[in-house]
């Protein structure tokens, strides 16, 4: 089976794109499965119900959060009863929603998503290997098909959960930076991974911000209020294929330009 894994897709940019071209791309590209890391829906920071439906019925079939779960707060009872988005596993248990969650693939597969955040720089109550091994075990009595969102900043943290778990989960995709790295491999067990499948949104930027707005606050060290960007729309992420058996047989980038 294919899986396509579509990079944080920023602000109204990023939505359009998908609406837009995630129809046709899934076809290109012969995907059964479309997840999408979406917590920087709304303008850029965090995601709410709405936005996560409408997502939902362009052709996503499963959304991951990260470290801006919470910044909208209508997102929190959703989060609560959804089953096909998921927020970070490993942040506080008295948290609503879920870190694990199953969706079917359009040939049928059950597929496995795990949410994880990174500890470096990001700070969660718990780590993410503390819960990881518990979360894949329990992901393995349902299926073999297992894929992880580890949102993070440190690009050796992401290295890290890949090589550990080899061989135990199909992919771990890494979000978060917004710049897609160039280290697209299957690991010698069987695992696919990337340190970060990029951003879908307006690559004319800084990470999705309007460039003279970042600039301006690096410059002078004072607040600004940050607008999201327009321009060098494109799709991101990662397309990877497996057997039934859960073992990665490729893992290849995607870099889609969006007129």
């Amino acid at each position: 089976m294919r899986i396509l894994f579509i990079a944080d897709a920023v602000g109204v940019p990023g939505r359009r794109a998908i609406e837009e071209r995630l129809p046709s791309l899934r076809e290109e590209l012969r995907a059964d499965l479309c997840i999408l890391n979406g917590e920087n829906l709304a303008d850029g920071v965090g995601i709410t119900p709405k936005l996560a439906d409408k997502m939902l019925a362009s052709g996503i079939d499963a959304i991951t959060l990260g470290n801006h779960v919470w910044r909208r707060g209508e997102i929190v009872p959703y989060v609560k009863e959804s089953d096909r988005l998921i927020r970070p596993a490993n942040l506080s248990k008295r948290a609503p929603g879920k870190g694990l969650t199953f969706v079917t693939a359009a040939d049928g597969t059950e597929v496995a998503l795990i949410n994880l955040l990174g500890a470096l720089f990001l700070g969660p109550p718990v780590g993410p290997f503390e819960v990881i091994d518990e979360l894949v075990d329990e992901a393995q009595k349902h299926t073999p098909v297992i894929i992880v969102d580890m949102h993070a900043e440190a690009t050796s943290e992401k290295v890290a959960m890949a090589r550990w778990l080899d061989g135990k989960v199909t992919a771990v995709i890494g979000t978060h930076t917004h710049v897609q790295t160039n280290d697209a491999r299957v690991q010698p067990g069987g695992t696919a991974a990337l340190s970060d499948a990029g951003m879908t949104g307006p690559h004319d930027s800084v990470i999705g911000v309007e460039a003279e707005l970042a600039i301006r606050q690096m410059r002078t060290g004072l607040p600004v209020r940050f607008e999201t960007a327009q321009g060098g729309i494109r799709i991101e992420g990662a397309l990877i294929e497996c057997g039934p058996d859960g073992r990665a047989t490729s893992c290849e980038t995607v870099r889609v330009p969006v007129s």
